[in-house]
This record gives C-alpha cells, sequence and structure tokens, in this order.
C-alpha cells in the first residue's frame, strides 16, 4: 500500500511501451485518463488496489475513508453479469489489510494486514498469502516468514513472472525510506534482496507492479508513478511519468501489458476513485464482469 503519496498520472506513453527497448521520453503520445464507470464499486469513500479474480471475475479492492486511512478489503461479486455491492472479502480480519494479488490461475492470493496484531498501524502489516481449495474456499492465511515479513512494514506483495516476489518495506538495509525489494524460496528457504541503486533511491519506492509480459513495470515513488524496464542487467528505473502533482496509487496493469488502472482522488468532492490509462494507441482496456458457467 506505501503512505500516501503527491502522484497525479497524466499518461504520455508509445505505442511500443510494452516493449523495453523502448524508452517513455521523445516517443510519446498523449492518451486520455478515464473514469471507471462501475456504479456498485464507486462510493464516498476511497477505492484503490484493484485485483480480479481470475477463476470468477469478482473484484478484490481496498476501501478506505476519504483521508485514505483505515484500509479494508472488500469484494464485489460478479453475478449474471454484473458487480454487485461490495462486502467484507472472506478473509477480513480485525486491522489493516490491502494490495490484494491472484496468482494467474487463482489459485493463491497475496496481500497485506495487520491481522498478526489487530492493530491499524501501518507499521504493523505483513504479508500473508491464503490457497483455494477445490471446493472454492480461501485456507486460513498464512504470514510469509522471516526475512520476507520483519519487524517493519512490508507492501504490495507481486509476483512475477521471473519468478520473484516484489514488495515494498522500509526495513534496515534499505538505501533510503521505503524501498522495492524482492524475495524467492529456494530449498526451503526464502532469500531476499535489494533492487540496488539502479533501482531504488534516497526516498520513497514503497510499491513495483510488473507487467505480466515481465519487460517493464510501474513503480510508485514520492515523487510519482515512474517506468522501469527490464534488461540483461535487472530491472533499470527510467523517468517518471510526466504532468504528475496528485494521489495516484495501486497501478494494475492489464493481462495485455497495454494498459493499466490506478486509484486517484477524483478532485470533484468524488474522493478517491479507480481510473484506466490507455498506453497503447488504439487498445483499450475495459474490465468487465464475465458471466460465469455456473449462472453466478
Amino acid at each position: 500500500m506505501g503512505a500516501f503519496r503527491a502522484v497525479y498520472l497524466l499518461p504520455l506513453l508509445s505505442a511500443g511501451l510494452a516493449f523495453a527497448t523502448e524508452r517513455v521520453a521523445g516517443e510519446t503520445e498523449r492518451n486520455a485518463i478515464k473514469h471507471w464507470d462501475a456504479p456498485a464499486i464507486s462510493s464516498p469513500d476511497w477505492e484503490s488496489h484493484p485485483a480480479f479474480d481470475p477463476r470468477t471475475g469478482d473484484l478484490w479492492f481496498v476501501r478506505s475513508d476519504p483521508k485514505f486511512s483505515g484500509w479494508h478489503l472488500l469484494v464485489a461479486r460478479c453475478e449474471r453479469g454484473a458487480w454487485q455491492a461490495p462486502v467484507d472479502s472472506p478473509i477480513s480480519r480485525p486491522g489493516l489489510e490491502a494490495d490484494p494479488w491472484f496468482a494467474p490461475d487463482g489459485k493463491t492470493l497475496w496481500f497485506i494486514s495487520t491481522r498478526r496484531t489487530g492493530s491499524h498501524k501501518s507499521a504493523d502489516l505483513d504479508i500473508y498469502r491464503t490457497e483455494r481449495g477445490a471446493d472454492g474456499t480461501w485456507a486460513q492465511p498464512v504470514a510469509l516468514p522471516a526475512p520476507v515479513n520483519s519487524a517493519a512494514a512490508e507492501w504490495f506483495p507481486r509476483p512475477a513472472a521471473d519468478g520473484w516476489l516484489y514488495f515494498g518495506s522500509r526495513r534496515p538495509g534499505g538505501l533510503g525510506k521505503d524501498d522495492i525489494w524482492r524475495a524467492r524460496e529456494r530449498d526451503g528457504r526464502w532469500v531476499v534482496e535489494n533492487l540496488g541503486p539502479g533501482f531504488n533511491t534516497a526516498e520513497d519506492e514503497s510499491e513495483f507492479q510488473p507487467a505480466a509480459n515481465g519487460r517493464w513495470g510501474i513503480i510508485s515513488t514520492n515523487v510519482g508513478l515512474v517506468y522501469a524496464v527490464a534488461t540483461a542487467q535487472g530491472w533499470r528505473r527510467e523517468q517518471p511519468f510526466p504532468e504528475q502533482n496528485g494521489s495516484e496509487i495501486g497501478p494494475l496493469i492489464a493481462p495485455d501489458s497495454r494498459s493499466f488502472m490506478f486509484s486517484r482522488d477524483a478532485a470533484d468532492g468524488a474522493s478517491g476513485e479507480l481510473f484506466i490509462s490507455q498506453v497503447s494507441p488504439g487498445v483499450g482496456w475495459k474490465p468487465e464482469c464475465p458471466s460465469h458457467p455456473s449462472g453466478r
């Protein structure tokens, strides 16, 4: 989730953004940001950090108060081709919870929570993982062990195509404030490493969303959303997205790696709302609630 950041995004990306060899600057084309019109989801509170269940089409997301505090996981069920009024997630517990993420096959769900203490202090946030059973129910979530979780907060767990789990943390050993770290389980043990000075700075990098194609990603920082590319030497930080001055958070890149959804203060008294940015001309992402084979 990360601390509240001033990040106003106007995406100016080239048609080739999905390819790591192309840069943002010098080859940009202006594309409109569109409010995602989902009446069952929008409220006077703040909606952010969306994740779509690949098995059911349900939308999981975070709802906070208008000042972006009190993070809580909600689910809008996809039934008969429409999202229903959101309810508490089936794994919700007292405390803060946020940043849901599904494995592509829908069997695993990652999120962060303070359920260990039940507190509303973000410093108590840890990464949890739960598995879905054959009957569709979620098992008791399990906190990832040290050194993945630490005495500091962990944010925004995002498994990537390269086999690493990326997350943000302000733990000791970083290059500044919040940094992006990555973890991998090897022979029953987790190893954790910092993404290093080509990616992190002395300031805040709290969220990293890699695209499904593994070629590019979006970093949430204290100076805005920043484009990153994968190279033979690892992930490299590129330039920030242009014209930022607001409150964008929780980027979700579309499955085709050509558009993304995010949340921001709507600046019209509507609190935090979900928006979609098209990053490849002529290719728009319109998330829809599918008609489920079971008739849901």
